[in-house]
């Protein structure tokens, strides 16, 4: 290999890290795509424990790959984020609340790089978007709320407000609980891993696979929570497609750790809303269905093509 041709491999290295409440994930891909380094760290809450753990990963990465990695970094995290001033805000389980917080400014400062900011679900919908080089889709991440990215004719819609793709707080019963959002019956009441965990406690096991688990061997109370659950999921499916009418519609999040069951079962209750409807059945949206493989880093993946 000619030394002009390692350098350009090593300027084509692009670095991704998914701040998340718990854990920051960090990763380099290579120019083919290729994951060349991973690393998790817990997250710290504030503004400074935000930034340090970030610091901690991209150096741990920069051991890892021997490199000095000095291109852009591609940030995703939870909240309203204006991509512009690269600022956040209302990312509540990492303690930034009402106000903006220049996030880009404060990591390009301690990690010596530029900086591009970006929402952690539309950063995950760029990555489930590279999985088939797609260019339409929706990606529906069930965590502990419910949120969706929206991929449209190649480019990531985030509305005007940043709010595009909450269908999480679309109120669809009116007799519901009252959501974090202020509104009741919201649909992140019926279908996120936050409402698993209230209907099925399960102390250490996750509720989602504690749930489905005793579905599977036939616990009536669980199948009955695990269909509500699917049909909530559907009902955001619904609403989405109708709305944009994707190619395909992807499913991640914690909740999607379950793989194939969930796709399974939430696409049975896609064709049961279906089955009165010729119109609805027309769609296929069962067939557009797919999940984000378990040991894909789907948003930091994404994150790292930001600064592309």
């Amino acid at each position: 290999m000619t030394a002009a041709l390692r350098e350009t491999q090593l300027r084509a290295l692009r670095v991704g890290l998914d701040i998340g409440a718990t854990k920051t994930l960090g990763l380099v891909l290579d120019a083919d795509g290729a994951i060349l380094a991973e690393v998790r760290e817990p997250t710290e809450p504030g503004a400074e424990g935000i930034v340090r753990s970030a610091s901690r990963v991209f150096e741990a990465l920069r051991v890892a790959t021997g490199q000095p990695l000095d291109g852009s970094v591609g940030v995703g995290i939870p909240g309203l984020v204006d991509v512009g001033k690269g600022a956040v805000k209302h990312a509540v389980n990492l303690g930034v609340n009402g106000e903006w917080l220049p996030l880009r400014e404060l990591l390009a400062e301690r990690l010596g790089v530029p900086v591009v900011l970006e929402n952690d679900v539309n950063a995950a919908t760029l990555g489930a978007a590279a999985l088939d080089d797609a260019s339409d889709l929706v990606y529906l991440s069930i965590g502990t709320g419910l949120a969706a990215g929206l991929m449209l004719d190649g480019r990531v819609r985030r509305g005007e407000h940043g709010a595009a793709g909450e269908i999480g707080h679309v109120p669809v019963d009116p007799q519901g609980v009252v959501c974090q959002c202020g509104q009741r019956g919201c649909l992140e009441t019926i279908a996120s891993g936050s409402a698993l965990a209230a209907a099925w406690p399960s102390g250490d096991v996750p509720p989602a696979q504690a749930l489905f688990a005793a579905a599977r061997s036939g616990d009536p109370s669980a199948i009955e929570a695990r269909d509500r659950f699917a049909r909530g999921v559907a009902s955001a499916i619904r609403v989405l497609s109708l709305a944009v009418d994707p190619a395909s519609i992807v499913l991640g999040g914690g909740v999607a750790q379950l793989g194939d069951p969930l796709r399974t079962a939430v696409a049975q209750a896609l064709l049961e809303q279906a089955s009165s409807s010729p119109f609805l059945a027309s769609l296929d949206l069962a067939g557009r269905l797919r999940v984000v493989p378990s040991d894909y880093p789907v948003a930091a993946v994404g994150a790292a093509f930001l600064g592309r």
